[in-house]
């Protein structure tokens, strides 16, 4: 079988977020054995006609604003058991015009925009990846990520996403951030969950982490060493060794 290419891979499951194959999904989870994928999809195609004609109504919906299925902030996009939650992302607001008026570059009032979808998803319990943004606003995910960096350097934050919460991706400007407030700053983790808009539960993690591959390491184990012995990825690993590198020996900080 010939290889999918990579960009099938990174966006096929972005599928997902519409609603006639969260309905074949459903009826495939559900009643594995009963319903074939034709039926499923006929089913599904039903279900939409009745849903249509029940919609939201439109004036609950503001114009510049559109409907999203992003994942639960408590649940994970790779997991079997994925919530998605319906929310309502604001993605051209009178601001923006009334910025792009005045010159305001492209690039920033994109930050701007990045900025407050996630933090509108966030506040109706949901968290939106790179890639859902770069779909919405229908730019490339490179460009995504290094707007949102650029805006939370600008603006010393963290926005949320999964990227930040469920540690999807390297995200080492995040771990950067924690572990600087941890060791530098010494900051207890509660306040460094509440300053980088992460859960104590984050923040214990990345720190746990921390402390297994700082301990190794500065015992002189190479970092496929701490891979066996620790069972983390090799490419975590050496981010947690820049970072030792970096404030802690640099700084003689224990």
């Amino acid at each position: 079988m010939l290889r999918q290419p990579d960009a099938y891979h990174r966006y096929h499951s972005a599928h997902d977020r519409f609603l006639k194959p969260i309905i074949e999904d459903f009826f495939c989870k559900e009643f594995p054995n009963t319903f074939g994928p034709n039926t499923r999809s006929n089913i599904a195609e039903a279900l939409l006609t009745i849903f249509n004609a029940n919609n939201r109504n439109i004036q609950t919906i503001k114009p510049g604003q559109v409907l999203w299925n992003a994942i639960h902030k408590d649940t994970r996009a790779d997991s079997p058991n994925r919530k998605l939650v319906p929310v309502v992302l604001t993605i051209v607001a009178e601001e923006d015009i009334s910025k792009l008026e005045k010159k305001v570059s492209i690039s920033e009032n994109r930050q701007k925009v990045i900025a407050r979808i996630t933090q509108e998803a966030y506040a109706q319990g949901a968290l939106l990846s790179m890639r859902d943004i770069g779909l919405l606003l229908a730019s490339h995910v490179s460009v995504v990520s290094k707007d949102k960096i650029n805006y939370e350097q600008k603006h010393s934050c963290s926005l949320p996403q999964t990227g930040t919460l469920h540690d999807m991706g390297s995200c080492i400007t995040h771990k950067y951030q924690i572990i600087f407030k941890y060791v530098v700053e010494k900051k207890d983790p509660y306040i460094i969950a509440k300053e980088t808009n992460h859960s104590l539960k984050a923040v214990d993690h990345y720190l746990k982490d921390y402390n297994r591959v700082k301990m190794l390491y500065l015992d002189d184990k190479s970092p496929q060493y701490i891979k066996a012995a620790t069972a983390m990825p090799i490419h975590v690993i050496n981010q947690y060794i820049d970072i030792i590198n970096q404030y802690v020996k640099e700084r003689n900080v224990s």
